[in-house]
C-alpha cells in the first residue's frame, strides 16, 4: 500500500529543510485549496507535504472504496501511510474542517510523530447532541441527503454560498467546481462518514501542542464547538478568534489565516 499512496493520493513536496509542515484539506476541496495562503509561509523553515483526501475530485474515483472509508480511521491510516513513505517521523499538521480530525485521531495514534496540531473550521462531532452544539440538527442530514440525489449540481450551487459565507464570487466558483468534481455517491458517502463522526470521547488522549483557529461566524462549526475542543484536547491548546466568516478562509480571507497559521506555527 505504501508503494502507491504517494501516487494515489497526489503527495507533493516544496521545499528541503528538514522541519516537515503536512497539509490535510477539508472535504469537498482538494490541495489547491491552500494556494492563497501559501505566499504567507517561510518556505525557508519548512518542508511542505501537500496531500488529496481519498474523496477528493483529483483522485481517481474508481479507487474510492466506500466500505473502507465508512469510517474516518481509514482517512488517518493513510495520512500515517504518507509520512511513512515519505520518511516523515516528526512534523506539524495543519487540518481544516474533516481533516482536523484526521490530525487530532493521527496525533493519538502516533503522538511522537506530530510536533503540533494547527486546527481550523474544526469540529468533534459535527452534529448537535444532548448539551453539546455542533451546528447540524440530525434530521437536517436526512434532508441534505434526499436534496443531493434529486439534483447534486443544484444542491452545490445551493450549499455553496452558504459554506463561503461571504459574497466573493470567486471563492463561490472556486468551491462550486471542487465540489462539482466529487462524484454524487462519494460525496454523499463521505458526507455521511464525517456528519456521523464523533470523537469526543477520545480528546483528552491527545498529548500535543495544539493550536485551534476559529471563524467568527461559520455556519458548519459554531464556536461552541472549537471551545469544546480548547477545554477538552488533552494537550496544550490555544484557541484564536479570526475576524471573518465563513468555512473557508484560505478561499476568502487567506491574508487574515496566513499569519494566523503561521503566528500558530511560531509559538512554543
Amino acid at each position: 500500500m505504501n508503494a502507491n499512496i504517494l501516487q494515489n493520493s497526489n503527495v507533493r513536496v516544496i521545499g528541503e529543510e528538514d522541519n516537515y509542515l503536512v497539509l490535510g484539506h477539508g472535504i469537498g476541496t482538494d490541495q489547491s485549496i491552500w494556494t492563497k495562503i501559501l505566499p504567507y509561509f517561510n518556505y525557508g523553515i519548512y518542508r511542505m507535504v501537500f496531500y488529496d483526501l481519498a474523496c477528493a475530485g483529483t483522485v481517481n474515483p474508481e479507487s474510492y472504496d466506500s466500505e473502507r472509508y465508512s469510517t474516518i480511521d481509514a482517512y488517518v491510516d493513510d495520512l500515517i501511510q504518507i509520512l511513512d513513505a515519505l520518511n516523515v517521523n516528526c512534523c506539524a499538521f495543519i487540518g481544516h474542517s474533516a481533516s482536523a480530525m484526521v490530525g487530532i485521531l493521527a496525533s493519538i495514534r502516533c503522538p511522537d510523530r506530530f510536533t503540533k496540531l494547527v486546527l481550523f473550521g474544526a469540529s468533534p462531532r459535527y452534529v448537535n447532541d444532548d448539551g453539546y452544539n455542533g451546528g447540524i440538527e440530525i434530521h437536517d442530514t436526512v434532508h441534505v441527503f434526499q436534496v443531493m440525489e434529486l439534483n447534486y449540481p443544484t444542491w452545490v450551487h445551493g450549499s455553496v454560498p452558504e459554506a463561503v459565507g461571504v459574497d466573493m464570487p470567486e471563492a463561490i466558483q472556486e468551491f462550486t467546481q471542487t465540489l462539482l468534481n466529487v462524484r454524487l455517491d462519494i460525496s454523499r458517502h463521505v458526507l455521511s462518514t464525517i456528519t456521523g463522526t464523533d470523537i469526543r470521547g477520545v480528546l483528552g488522549q491527545v498529548t500535543v501542542r495544539c493550536y485551534i483557529i476559529q471563524m467568527a461566524r461559520d455556519l458548519s462549526v459554531p464556536l461552541s464547538a472549537a471551545e469544546y475542543l480548547m477545554q477538552h484536547l488533552g494537550g496544550r491548546t490555544t484557541l484564536e478568534n479570526l475576524k471573518t466568516e465563513g468555512h473557508l478562509p484560505h478561499l476568502t480571507a487567506p491574508a487574515l489565516l496566513g499569519p494566523a497559521i503561521w503566528r500558530a506555527l511560531r509559538r512554543p
